[in-house]
């Protein structure tokens, strides 16, 4: 970032310098473990990042959830582990806590559970960044946001690049998530313009992978848990709309990377493997049930029409970029469905 985009402009021109840590960082016999703090990590990416952070024994790992869309169950495995700690927090109210790095990615994701209770998604967007970039400041964290494509809206720009600014509905049913990161963004910026915040920022793009909620209205969980039951697939119409699909364990490396390396974003993270919406009922229908059939069904207000990520940033950046491609990923998930619907796979 150049030298001008951090200056600020209550301190004579000079670049804001960021909050200092705690002194026992600089301690000559104190050899402290990393303290990470992540939001909304009982969720689907969030509890597959605290299990790898958590291999890294210089970890100690913080998860504050409120479990509207998160579940205790993601995290079983570390309940009760002397370097991990679960506090049942809603961010949209101050936490204080003692940390070097905050993973912030408290916030509905789903549009059913956006849709459902759309003022908690906007204020858990705003005032919860807010409050963790108080916290940010407070104690002279790291932050990192995980933002989404959503902030493109509808792109007029294919595939997008971190420099377009989007074509997004500001009064649409899905505003309150979309606005809501873009604004969330843009409270980041000030505050590393402003107070020299270390900040990052990843664009997530559609991801799917095992622990995501059955029936949450994003369409792999859709599509596997309706194939696993033997249900007609439902594609929303067309069904030439696409998007891009990155398995979890890619993101979580592209979340690390970011939050490690020096850039501090935005930087796309996702899968620029591009599928229509009836090519994914096609891939799901050949791995999972080729007898299951498709429908059309009506489609959602605002619904993009092409998504996939320009991801040249985080190659160049952080040398990232995904490994797992879809036929690879499908089966994992399956397995993880199949167990929690308890309908065994036939193999005849």
């Amino acid at each position: 970032m150049s030298k001008e985009a951090t200056k600020d402009s209550h301190n004579n021109g000079l670049p804001k310098q960021p909050p200092s840590p705690s002194p026992l960082r600089f301690s000559k016999f104190f050899q402290p473990n990393m303290r990470i703090l992540v939001t909304g990590g009982a969720g689907f990416i969030g509890s597959h990042l605290v299990d790898k952070l958590m291999e890294n024994e210089k970890n100690e790992v913080i998860v504050a959830d409120n479990f509207f869309t998160g579940s205790k169950d993601n995290l079983s495995k570390w309940i009760g582990h002397p370097r991990f700690e679960f506090i049942r927090h809603d961010v949209t109210e101050p936490l204080m806590v003692e940390v070097d790095q905050i993973y912030h990615l408290a916030c509905p994701a789903s549009p059913i559970f956006y849709k459902y209770n759309p003022v908690k998604t906007i204020k858990t967007n705003v005032i919860g960044t807010l409050n963790m970039l108080g916290l940010a400041k407070r104690v002279g964290a790291r932050i990192l946001l995980t933002s989404t494509s959503e902030v493109y809206g509808d792109p007029l720009e294919h595939p997008q690049t971190e420099e377009y600014w989007g074509n997004v509905n500001p009064i649409g049913v899905r505003s309150c998530y979309d606005e809501g990161k873009r604004v969330a963004e843009t409270l980041m910026f000030d505050y590393h313009r402003q107070h020299g915040i270390e900040i990052r920022i990843a664009r997530i793009f559609n991801t799917y992978g095992p622990r995501m909620n059955i029936d949450d209205g994003r369409v792999v969980s859709n599509f596997l848990a309706q194939a696993i039951r033997g249900e007609h697939l439902t594609v929303q119409a067309p069904g030439t709309q696409t998007r891009s699909f990155c398995y979890v364990s890619d993101m979580v490396d592209g979340l690390i990377r970011l939050m490690e390396g020096d850039n501090t974003g935005p930087i796309n993270l996702g899968n620029p493997g591009e599928f229509t919406m009836m090519e994914l009922a096609e891939v799901v229908r050949e791995l999972i049930d080729p007898a299951v059939p498709a429908k059309i069904v009506e489609n959602t207000p605002d619904d993009p029409r092409q998504r996939k990520p320009n991801i040249t940033k985080a190659k160049e950046v952080l040398g990232w970029e995904p490994q797992v491609v879809l036929r690879e990923g499908l089966p994992l998930m399956e397995a993880d469905f199949r167990h929690r619907l308890g309908i065994p796979k036939n193999y005849r």
